[in-house]
């Protein structure tokens, strides 16, 4: 009597042998693989996901790295225009500027074009955490793009503005 631990593993079909395809490569000619919005998650996963990694030391990952970016940017966004801008919940922009801000990298000041609300800026720490940060990200973003040329990169940078905003 057999069991089922006792059945051999069934052979890769023949096409993937063929094709010399195995593992997901073989799902590239599937519907999904064609499908934009699957594309864009996908390689925003990978992208955030290296970018986490490379973060890691700086104990930082991608969302707070931006939250970083915008208060460090000269342009003293409020914690709404941030929510805005990087499509983020009040809420999350709240328990990220939180964690920056115990960290002792961005403070809430007083908005002079609106006293109700806060605006977020880097301090002399926090600018010297977001000049670490850009460098791991530019390498990351390195990593992420190194199959597109320098041209491709520029019209990936163009094409997905035009989407985002």
């Amino acid at each position: 009597m057999s069991t089922s631990t006792d059945k051999a593993t069934p052979a890769a079909p023949a096409s993937s042998l063929v094709d010399g395809m195995d593992g997901i490569e073989r799902f590239l000619d599937s519907e999904l693989a064609g499908q934009i919005d699957f594309l864009i998650a996908r390689a925003r996963g990978r992208g955030s996901g290296q970018a986490n990694q490379m973060l890691a030391d700086l104990d930082l990952k991608v969302r707070q790295s931006s939250v970083l970016a915008l208060a460090a940017s000269g342009l003293n966004p409020s914690q709404r225009e941030m929510g805005e801008f990087l499509a983020l919940d009040p809420s999350q922009i709240v328990a990220l500027v939180d964690n920056l801000e115990d960290r002792g990298a961005v403070q809430r000041e007083t908005d002079p074009r609106d006293r109700r609300s806060k605006i977020i800026v880097a301090t002399e720490a926090g600018h010297e955490l977001h000049q670490k940060a850009r460098q791991i990200l530019a390498e990351s973003e390195d990593v992420t793009l190194a199959t597109l040329s320098p041209r491709e990169r520029k019209q990936l940078r163009a094409l997905l503005l035009k989407i985002a905003f």
